[in-house]
């Protein structure tokens, strides 16, 4: 009996889950660095309590799932991971995508969530049997 020998790509979803727990730090510690491409943050203007405390709340759901993506063991466990980092994704493209205030960060933070979404769904294929 042979056995197919396989490469191990479970690093792709891990980078990416790695990638999205350290932009979720950057969020949390200053969420301008959101707030601001998304125009929920005027340029010059001081950032509301409630739109720090929103983008930090986002920063905390995506450091989970990225730190998720990273530390589950391969197979069921890291693809559930990715596919809630994906859920995510979805739900900020559909949100954000319809909620922000101007059609040009609207677009462009859908774009971002779309691509992001993207790469993480194509993690899923790699995370293992």
């Amino acid at each position: 009996m042979t056995t197919k020998k396989t490469r191990d790509l479970t690093w792709f979803p891990r980078l990416l889950g790695v990638a999205t727990a350290g932009y979720s730090v950057a969020i949390i510690a200053n969420p301008s660095l959101f707030a601001k491409p998304t125009g929920l943050q005027a340029e010059g203007a001081p950032l509301p309590t409630a739109t720090a405390i929103g983008v930090r709340a986002l920063g905390g759901r995506d450091l989970a799932s990225g730190l998720a993506m990273a530390l589950a063991p391969a197979g069921k466990a890291l693809r559930t991971a990715v596919a809630v980092r994906v859920g995510s994704d979805v739900v900020d493209l559909v949100l954000l995508g319809t909620s922000l205030p101007d059609q040009k960060y609207r677009a462009k933070a859908a774009g971002v969530a779309a691509g992001w979404g993207a790469l993480c769904a194509l993690g899923y294929l790699a995370a293992g049997d």
